[in-house]
Parts: structure tokens; sequence; C-alpha cells
């Protein structure tokens, strides 16, 4: 992967391809983000680079160090990965070997994925991911070799804060006396779950979420009708990853559930809400997680109208009409419960919740929120 296969983060590219040139890259970055935030793709195009050739403001992509970081199989590239408990192989060397020929599938299929992508695409959903105990000896053994064919070795951590404590302790005595010609990029959705030493000893590269408007350019590039396209940017909020899935996923009338939702919620009529419960389990988990984005985006928008930033609204036709007069009912208060239950409602389907109660619950607490 190149810097120009990822859209956005022009400043990040900037910044890691001039620290490369100049010889000022940091031999331990620490690449954040927030879900959906494109760091993994941004590690594996500075390995690109770093092996590079023929570098230039990006890597070339025609030397065989290209063609091979391209299939992520430069031997001089290394990777660490959470991994659930399916061994089903007792030959230890051919269990890592197939789930490393895996992980290169999923990053060629799904550059932009996410954990719960990575652990679906080879069975391992239903258990808990980490990096073992044992990957930090791993690792001191891999780097303790010579580079094969580059200058420099790049060790790629991919979730570190998955890392078991034992793992999480032997990789800050690496950190601490790094082997040389070598770069770790450590990329992670959640450094608050670091150990404070391990990020001490890392530059930090920040990775923003993307602009709708180069969400919508790479929907339409694809063939998306720009309507479609505009409408699932909104719901995806930066995160492109999710964007591809909403497009994926069941055509949803959204915005008439959830003014059928609001209605029914503020008129407290409960058989309307049990039938609606009933209605929102029979969907798919990623359409139920559709209409709960859509419903916190229009709480955002009746935030916006209610505070008077009417030039903010991305609403437009009939979405912003009901906006109009849901804002007449909500106030600040009002909104701001509202939103913190449906958060809270959509962390709990995440977690595989009963989506029929969840759901019930939610619109017998937003009806005496909204309708005191």
């Amino acid at each position: 992967m190149r810097f120009a296969d990822i859209p956005g983060v022009e400043d990040v590219k900037s910044l890691l391809t001039t620290a490369a040139r100049q010889n000022h890259l940091a031999h331990a970055q620490l690449m954040v983000g927030a879900e959906g935030a494109l760091n993994l793709p941004v590690a594996l195009a500075l390995a690109t680079y770093i092996h590079c050739l023929d570098r230039g403001d990006d890597a070339c992509g025609k030397c065989a160090a290209c063609s091979k970081s391209g299939k992520f199989i430069h031997p001089d590239t290394h990777f660490v990965f959470p991994l659930s408990n399916v061994k089903g192989d007792k030959d230890e060397d051919r269990f890592k070997a197939e789930m490393l020929k895996m992980w290169r599938t999923f990053l060629t299929e799904q550059p932009f994925g996410n954990i719960n992508d990575w652990t679906a695409s080879y069975g391992g959903e239903d258990k808990q991911a980490l990096i073992s105990r044992d990957e930090s000896r791993e690792i001191i053994k891999t780097l303790s070799l010579k580079p094969f064919e580059s200058q420099s070795k790049v060790m790629i951590i991919w979730q570190p804060e998955l890392m078991h404590p034992s793992a999480a302790n032997g990789l800050l005595k690496i950190l601490e006396e790094p082997a040389p010609y070598t770069y770790f990029l450590l990329i992670t959705n959640a450094a608050d779950k670091l150990l404070p030493t391990i990020i001490s000893r890392t530059q930090i590269v920040t990775v923003p979420l993307l602009d709708d408007e180069i969400i919508e350019d790479q929907l339409v590039s694809k063939g998306i009708d720009g309507a479609k396209a505009a409408r699932v940017s909104r719901l995806a909020e930066g995160n492109l990853n999710l964007a591809f899935k909403l497009l994926d996923s069941e055509e949803d009338d959204n915005a008439a559930r959830f003014t059928e939702w609001m209605r029914a919620c503020f008129r407290k009529s409960y058989g309307t809400l049990v039938s609606l419960a009933e209605n929102y389990h029979a969907l798919d988990k990623m359409s139920q997680r559709n209409l709960m984005l859509y419903s916190m985006n229009m709480m955002r928008e009746t935030l916006l109208r209610i505070s008077g930033a009417n030039d903010l609204n991305r609403s437009r036709g009939e979405e912003l009409k009901f906006i109009q007069d849901f804002s007449r009912v909500m106030n600040v208060d009002k909104v701001e419960r509202s939103y913190t239950l449906m958060n809270d409602a959509a962390y709990h389907l995440e977690r595989n919740g009963s989506a029929k109660m969840i759901f019930l619950d939610l619109s017998l607490q937003l009806s005496t929120t909204i309708n005191p």
C-alpha cells in the first residue's frame, strides 16, 4: 500500500514522508486514531515508503521492494496482531503460518477493516482477541536478525492495547533498547489503555477521521449515486470502513422510521413502540446500527436547529422539515439526554444484547425524556 492509496489525511502523509526523507523518523511511532481512522493503512504505507528503493514524495510502487510490500510479503516488514483462541492445529509453526496468510488476505481485501472484521475473517468473532505473552519473545527473536533485503526492519503492531500484560512489559523493554535500523509502528484505537511508559517511548502521530466530502468522493468514485453517497457519508461520521458497510446493508428508509419512532415516543403510544421494537429486532445487525447512527445524527441536527446554527444543518428536504418541527418540542437538555440514551443503546447492541429489549427500553426512556 502506498500513501496515494489512502484518501485524505494529507498532513499526516506529509509529516511522515518528510521525516523519513530527512532521516528524522522516530524509531517508535504510535499511530493513534478513533475507530474508523485510517491509521493501519497509514502504517502500511509508511512501511512501504521506508523499504522503497526509489522513493520521492511517495513510494515508487514499481521497484521490487514495493512489489513485495504491496502483497504484504516483504521479508523486513513484520506483523503482530491480536488473535482469538481458535487454535485447531497442534503444529505451532503451521498454525502461525496459516494465520499470517489469513492476515495478508485480510489486508488485501479489507484494508480499512477493524478488529471485528479481522476476527470474523478467520471465525474468531465470538471470542476475545488478544496479543499473547509469547509475542514479546517472538518480537525479540525476529528483531535479533539483520535485515534481509532492506536497510531497515519494520515491526507493525496492530491494536497493542490488546496485549497481554506480560507481552506489554516485554515490548517496553524492546522500546527502551531498540535493535539498530528498526522502526516500530504501533497502531491503536485506544491509547488510554496502553501503559504510560510505552506511550512515553513513542512519537505520537494522530490520524484524524475523514471529512464527509472525502468519504462522499470515495463512494461516488465507486459508482454510488451522489445523493446516496451524501446520505451515507453523513451517517459514517468520518469512518470509511463503516460507509462501505452501510452501502452493503439493506436500503433502509430511516427518515420515515425515525419520524414514526419519535412521534410514538412523544405521544407515548406504547402499543406502537412495542410493534416498532419487534420490527427493529427483525432487522439485520447493520440495519439496526444504521438506524441508531441515523437517529443520533438527527439529534445533532436538532441541537443545531435549537441553537440557531442553521447554517451547519446538513439535513435537506423532508428531513429538514421534520427537524424544524421536532426542535419545537425539544431543548438542549432533552437532546443531550436522548443522544446519551441512544449511544448507550448502540453500545449494548454492539455487545450482542437483545435488540428488541434494548430498543423497547430505549423507547420508554425517550418517551419520558421528550414528553415528561
